[in-house]
């Protein structure tokens, strides 16, 4: 199910930033004061209410600013409205309205989407009713908040819900298997559908972003339902900015929300882009399977690279995953396409593989034998058993005496060991460690 998109937009320096973090609960975006420092979206993701929504952080709107970075920043804000479901706009309850405010009251009011009016740095009572001056912009009643100090986030957060759409439940049939098609501009993502598909289903062109939207395309293979999304990022008329095609990211990020199997599509005659390992990265947040599809092979070289030899490069920079299968594929002429879809049917099955709790205990009894568990001050890491609470993705709990004593190479060696014993191949795994009950008593 997609979560709904909250677009956090507004002019430079009100604190978008610092309220996309008190959302997300981290440090996701760089907060300094200065005008514009966010110059690119950031998205994430928190729940409320026991919804998931996802978030998207622009840099600061200037209209009619020339200024390249200017100009980028503010056509980024103008395609993250575009993708939201509902719109958060930012001010700066202490400075009041500017015509830049009014400039991008304008445009949104002409957005006829949901909207809900932020005044921001209200930190005392004082400034909560200065607020009320933001009534003349026309948006609906502001409300004032402090992201900064978290006042008033709450009955934010409560406005915000009330305006959201209602959940919708993308029922598919539970053969289907549902598979993103990801990656920068130009590496051939609607080619790649196209050939799938055996029509010119999505616009195919040389100019980088041609495809406009997100499309759903239903294909059979092996006798199994597949539905491909298409993510092609977005480009406007006039003048292009590296920033804008950055905008292929929230929209991967979009689709791999409803994915089970992701296609990170890359080109063979480029190197890979930090903006791949990134996507990739997500893809592994979300716990999704993935697939590594290497496009153009037909243009390479053979005696310059072999298929070994690149994979080798590319998994150094993917090195995270190391779970993941690459294909090498000519999206235009064909070759190897249908490996794309054998591939992705093959980690849905995978990520559906339930282990028995008997079989599971005595793998792992077996593993322990041949590497000493953790320890920490004369404390040993105990392990009691081991099960397996879900699956797509494959999720596993460890019961064990103290979840403190667990470090990442432990988490690492247990994880290595159940793939090679059960396999789950192309696909995430969780384990999770937690205290059984008396042992936990006995620590506090």
């Amino acid at each position: 199910m997609a979560k709904p998109l909250i677009a956090l937009v507004g002019r430079p320096n009100v604190g978008k930033s610092t309220l996309f973090n008190r959302l997300v609960g981290e440090r996701s975006a760089i907060v300094e004061d200065l005008p514009g420092t966010t110059r690119d979206r950031l998205y994430g993701e928190f729940e409320w209410r026991g919804r998931r929504l996802a978030v998207v952080d622009t840099g600061g709107m200037i209209p009619g600013v020339e200024e390249e970075i200017s100009e980028g920043v503010f056509e980024q804000a103008e395609l993250a409205i575009e993708e939201a479901d509902i719109i958060v706009f930012v001010l700066d309850g202490r400075t009041g309205i500017t015509p830049v405010d009014q400039e991008i009251a304008e445009l949104l009011r002409r957005t006829r989407k949901p909207l809900v009016v932020a005044a921001n740095k209200a930190d005392n009572t004082k400034q909560e009713l200065l607020a009320a001056e933001f009534f003349e912009l026309g948006l609906g009643d502001p409300i004032a908040i402090s992201a900064a100090r978290g006042l008033n986030t709450g009955d934010f957060l409560d406005r915000v819900d009330e305006l959201l759409p209602a959940p919708i439940d993308e029922a598919m049939d539970e053969d289907q298997v549902r598979v993103a098609i990801i990656g920068r501009p130009n590496v051939g993502k609607s080619s790649l559908v196209n050939s799938l598909t055996g029509q010119k289903r999505a616009v195919v062109s040389n100019v980088p972003g041609t495809t406009r939207d997100a499309v759903d395309t239903f294909v059979e293979h092996n006798g199994h339902g597949i539905v491909l999304v298409d993510t092609a990022g977005i480009r406007r008329r006039g003048k292009i900015t590296p920033g804008i095609e950055r905008y292929s990211v929230l929209r991967a990020m979009r689709a791999i929300d409803r994915a089970d199997v992701a296609v990170l599509l890359i080109d063979a005659t480029e190197p890979l882009a930090a903006q791949d390992a990134h996507v990739a990265g997500f893809v592994q947040e979300q716990a999704k399977g993935l697939i590594v599809a290497v496009n153009k092979w037909d243009l390479i070289q053979k005696e310059s690279h072999t298929m070994a030899q690149f994979e080798r490069l590319i998994r150094n920079e993917l090195k995270f995953m190391p779970y993941v299968p690459f294909v090498f594929i000519s999206a235009k002429s064909g070759q190897r396409v249908e490996n794309v879809l054998t591939l992705a049917l093959q980690i849905a099955e995978e990520r559906k593989k339930r282990i028995p709790t008997g079989v599971l205990n005595d793998a792992v009894r077996r593993m322990l034998a041949e590497h000493q568990t953790p320890s920490s001050r004369g404390k040993i890491l105990k392990l009691f058993y081991v099960t397996q609470v879900a699956t797509d993705p494959p999720t596993f709990v460890v019961w064990v005496n103290n979840p403190s004593l667990v470090h990442f190479g432990f988490e690492r060696f247990l994880e290595n060991r159940l793939r090679e014993k059960f396999g789950f191949f192309g696909t995430p795994i969780r384990v999770f460690f937690r205290a059984r009950a008396q042992e936990a008593a006995t620590a506090r």
